[in-house]
C-alpha cells in the first residue's frame, strides 16, 4: 500500500461523513434516474424498429422545390397520369427470339395481375395503374420490352415488413424463373420500379445490421480501453437509451409530416448516436475514473468529475446538433431531412450520456471498473509529462521542438490537400450506385443493348401549343435524343392544358447516365431559345437538377457551419484566436482526407465516381463531429493553464486527455465503418472518408498540429481574453 492509499474501512468512515438521509435522498434520486431511462427505452426501444414504417423514399420526398424538373413534375400531371412507377421486363434469347417466344412471354404477362406475395395474402393487380397487354419487341429482334405500371402511391405503403414495390419484383421474377427462363430465355426486371425494389433489397435490416455491427465493434474497442467487463455494457446501453429516446421523438414527427425521414437517414442516425453517446462516456468515464483517485467518496468524485465533463460535452453537442440543423438550408429534401432527425439523435446521446451514465457509475461505485478498481492514490496521468506512456512523450516531444512538430504536419496535411481535384464528386449513374450485382442493373444494361436506353423513361416537354412542332423539330435534331412525340400518344392529337401541351423525347444514353443529363442541359438551352416557356423534366432532369441543388448546397451550408462552430467555440473559450486556430485546423484535416479519399477511391477501389452531395455529408460528419476532439483538448487545456500557464497547460492537457480522446476518435471511426456494410456506394465512401477523416483528426490534427501551434504562440492562444490565475 503506497501513502497515498486509504484501507476500506477508512473510505467507509469518510462515507459516513455524509447524514444518514442524504445518502438515502442521493441514492433515491439515483435509482428513479435509471428507472426513469428503462422507462423511456421501454417505450422508445420499439419504436426505432418501426421508424422504417414512417420513411419516405419516393423521389417527391427529395426533390428541390424551385427546380425546373419539379415544376415539370406538377405540370405533366395534367397531361399524364404521374403517378405510375413503372417495372421494366426484358426478355432476351441472344440468338435471336423463336416464333414460340412471343407466345410464351404473352402468357406470362395475362398472369401477372394474378400473382401472389408469399405470405402476405395480396395480389400484384392490386397495385397495378393498368394491366400489362402485350409486349414491344426490339428492332435486332433478339429482346422483348413488358412495360408494367404500379400504382406509386399504393407501392409506397407498408405491408407486413415489406413494401409492395419489392413483392412485386419479387414475385415476377420467381414467375419468370419458373415460365421462361426453362425455354431458354433471358428475364430481368428493371426500370425504376426494379431498381427501388432493390434498394429495399440493400437497406433492409438496415437497422438490425448497423446496430449489431456498431456495437459489436464499440464493445471490443471498449473492453481494451477499459479492461473491464463490466463499463462496456453501461456505455452501449447509454448509447441504446439515447436512440430510444430520439426514436421517441422523431416517430411521432416522422408520422405526422412534420419532420421527413428516410431509409438513409435512418441508417445514419443509429451511427450517429451510437458515436456520439460512447464519446461522450469516455471523456465522463475518464474524468471519473481521474476523480477517483483524488476522492474517498464516490458522490464527490462524481460531482467533482461532471462538473469538469459537462462543459465541454454540452458544447460539443450543441456544435454538432447546430452543425446538423444548419443542413435545413439545404433545397433537398432527403439532406434537410436528415438536420433534425441527427439533431434529435445528438440531443438523446447527450442527455442518456449526462443523466443515465453517471447514475449506473455511481450505482456500482468503484466497482464498475473490476478488475481495474482506482483507489485514492493522487496519481495523475499529468506525472508523465516527457516520460512514460505514449501520451506524456507526446507532449515531451511538442515541448521540445513545437515549430518543427506543426511545420512538418502542416505540410504533410497540405501534400494530401493538393489531390482535393481528383475527387470525381459531379455524379453517377444509378446502376453505378450498387456495389454488387442487382437484377435491375443488369436488366439495365440488357435494355441498354436492345432498345434505347432512355426508352421508358422519356424526357417530359411542357410547351406552349403554338410552339409544340418548333420545339419536337428541335428536341429531335438534338444530339444524343432517340425519337420525340408530341402528347402521350402518338396515334391521338395532343392533349391541350391552358394551352400548353406535353412533348416527349426519348433518349439515346440511359436515362441516369450523366450522358443523359448532358443532353437534358443542352435541350434546356436550346428550347428555351424556341420560347422561355418551355419547361423541360422527367427522371434525368430530376437527377440534374439534385445535382446543381448537392452544389448548391455545399456552397451554403459549409460557411454556415463553420460560422456556427466558430461562434460557439468562441463563447467556450472566451477566445477569437483559439477558435481560429481550431476551425481551420480541421478544415485542413477534412481537406486532407479528401485528398486521400479521392486517391483511394480513384487508384485501389476504381470507384467510378461520387454523388455530388458526398462531399457535404463529409464535411457535416467530419467537422462537426470531430470539432468534439478539439474541443475535449483545448477544455481541458484552459483549465489546467489557468493553474500552470498556458505552455504547461498545454503539455498536461494534451497528456491527459490523448488516452480518452484516441479511444473516442477510433470508437467513431469504427461505428461509421458500419456503414460499409451496406452494398451501396454512396455509404461505402461516407464510411471511409470518415472513419479515416476522424483517425487523422484524433492522431495527427489533435495530436500535434494544434497542440504545438498553441504551444509555438503561447498565452496569445488566448487573445483577447486573460486566463485568470
Amino acid at each position: 500500500m503506497t501513502r497515498h492509499d486509504i484501507t476500506p474501512e477508512q473510505e467507509n468512515a469518510e462515507r459516513a461523513k455524509a447524514p444518514g438521509r442524504t445518502r438515502v435522498v442521493r441514492l433515491v434520486a439515483v435509482l428513479l434516474v435509471v428507472l426513469a431511462w428503462f422507462a423511456i427505452g421501454s417505450v422508445g426501444g420499439p419504436l426505432v424498429g418501426k421508424l422504417s414504417e414512417v420513411q419516405k423514399n419516393d423521389n417527391a420526398s427529395f426533390l428541390p422545390k424551385s427546380a425546373e424538373s419539379t415544376e415539370v413534375q406538377k405540370l405533366a400531371g395534367k397531361f399524364t397520369d404521374t403517378s405510375t412507377l413503372p417495372y421494366f421486363v426484358v426478355v432476351e434469347r441472344p440468338g435471336g427470339l423463336k416464333p414460340t417466344d412471343q407466345a410464351a412471354v404473352q402468357q406470362f404477362i395475362a398472369g401477372i395481375p394474378d400473382l401472389t406475395f408469399a405470405g402476405k395474402g395480396r395480389t400484384l393487380g392490386e397495385y397495378l395503374k393498368e394491366t400489362p397487354k402485350f409486349a414491344v419487341p426490339s428492332q435486332d429482334k433478339q429482346a422483348l420490352l413488358v412495360p408494367v405500371p404500379l400504382d406509386s402511391k399504393k407501392a409506397a405503403e407498408p405491408l407486413q415488413g415489406s413494401s409492395a414495390l419489392y413483392e412485386g419484383a419479387k414475385a415476377m421474377r420467381e414467375s419468370a424463373a419458373k415460365t421462361l427462363a426453362p425455354q431458354g430465355l433471358k428475364v430481368y426486371v428493371t426500370g425504376p420500379g426494379g431498381v427501388l425494389a432493390d434498394f429495399v433489397t440493400a437497406f433492409s435490416g438496415i437497422d438490425g445490421i448497423l446496430l449489431v455491427v456498431a456495437l459489436g465493434v464499440v464493445f471490443v474497442i471498449l473492453l481494451v480501453v477499459y479492461r473491464s467487463p463490466i463499463l462496456p455494457f453501461a456505455v452501449l446501453i447509454t448509447s441504446m437509451f439515447g436512440l430510444a429516446a430520439a426514436a421517441l421523438v422523431i416517430y411521432p414527427l416522422a408520422k405526422n409530416g412534420t419532420i421527413d425521414l428516410n431509409g438513409q437517414s435512418q441508417g445514419i442516425l443509429s451511427i450517429l448516436v451510437v458515436g456520439a453517446s460512447t464519446d461522450y462516456a469516455l471523456l465522463l468515464v475518464s474524468r471519473y475514473r481521474e476523480e477517483l483517485h483524488d476522492h474517498p467518496s464516490k458522490w464527490a468524485a462524481m460531482r467533482a468529475s461532471w462538473r469538469a465533463a459537462a462543459e465541454p460535452i454540452i458544447a460539443s453537442g450543441a456544435t454538432v446538433i447546430l452543425g446538423l440543423l444548419c443542413l435545413m438550408l439545404s433545397q433537398l429534401g432527403n439532406t434537410r431531412g436528415l438536420g433534425p432527425v441527427g439533431a434529435l439523435g445528438i440531443a438523446g446521446a447527450l442527455l442518456s450520456a449526462l443523466t443515465f451514465l453517471p447514475a449506473v457509475l455511481l450505482l456500482f461505485g468503484r466497482k464498475i471498473f473490476w478488475p481495474l478498481v482506482p483507489r485514492v492514490d493522487h496519481v495523475h496521468a499529468e506525472d508523465s509529462v516527457g516520460r512514460s506512456g505514449i501520451w506524456g512523450r507526446v507532449a515531451g516531444l511538442v515541448g521540445r521542438h513545437p515549430r518543427r512538430v506543426w511545420v512538418t504536419t502542416l505540410v504533410l496535411l497540405l501534400a494530401c490537400v493538393a489531390f482535393v481535384p481528383t475527387l470525381k464528386a459531379s455524379g453517377i449513374s444509378q446502376s453505378q450506385i450498387f456495389l454488387n450485382k442487382v437484377e435491375s442493373v443488369t436488366g439495365q444494361e440488357v435494355l441498354a443493348r436492345h432498345f434505347p436506353a432512355g426508352s421508358g423513361t422519356p424526357v417530359q416537354i411542357v410547351a406552349p401549343e403554338d410552339k409544340a412542332q418548333a420545339v419536337a423539330t428541335r428536341a429531335k435534331a438534338e444530339s444524343g435524343v432517340a425519337s420525340v412525340t408530341v402528347g402521350d400518344n402518338p396515334a391521338a392529337p395532343p392533349k391541350v392544358v391552358d394551352g400548353q401541351v406535353l412533348v416527349q423525347a426519348t433518349l439515346t444514353p440511359a436515362a441516369d447516365s450523366p450522358a443523359a443529363e448532358t443532353v437534358v442541359e443542352n435541350l434546356r438551352r436550346d428550347l428555351h431559345q424556341v420560347s422561355p416557356a418551355v419547361r423541360v423534366g422527367g427522371s434525368t432532369a430530376i437527377n440534374l437538377d439534385v445535382r446543381h441543388a448537392s452544389e448548391r448546397d455545399l456552397r451554403v451550408i459549409i460557411p454556415t457551419i463553420l460560422a456556427v462552430i466558430f461562434v460557439v467555440l468562441m463563447l467556450l473559450l472566451r477566445s477569437f484566436v483559439a477558435p481560429v486556430v481550431l476551425v481551420v485546423a480541421n478544415v485542413i484535416s477534412f481537406a486532407a482526407t479528401l485528398g486521400v479519399a479521392a486517391l483511394v477511391f480513384n487508384h485501389v477501389f476504381d470507384f467510378p465516381g461520387s454523388d455530388p452531395s458526398t462531399p457535404l455529408y463529409a464535411f457535416v460528419f467530419l467537422v462537426a463531429l470531430g470539432i468534439d476532439y478539439s474541443i475535449f483538448l483545448m477544455t481541458r487545456v484552459r483549465e489546467e493553464s489557468q493553474e500552470r500557464g498556458t505552455r504547461p497547460g498545454i503539455l498536461v492537457g494534451l497528456a491527459v486527455t490523448g488516452g480518452v480522446i484516441t479511444s473516442a476518435g477510433v470508437v467513431l471511426a469504427a461505428t461509421f465503418s458500419a456503414l460499409a456494410v451496406l452494398p451501396i456506394l454512396f455509404l461505402v465512401q461516407i464510411a471511409f472518408i470518415v472513419a479515416f477523416g476522424v483517425l487523422l483528426d484524433t492522431l495527427v490534427v489533435r495530436s500535434l498540429l494544434v497542440p504545438a501551434f498553441a504551444y509555438d504562440i503561447d498565452s496569445r492562444i488566448w487573445w483577447p481574453g486573460r486566463l485568470s490565475r
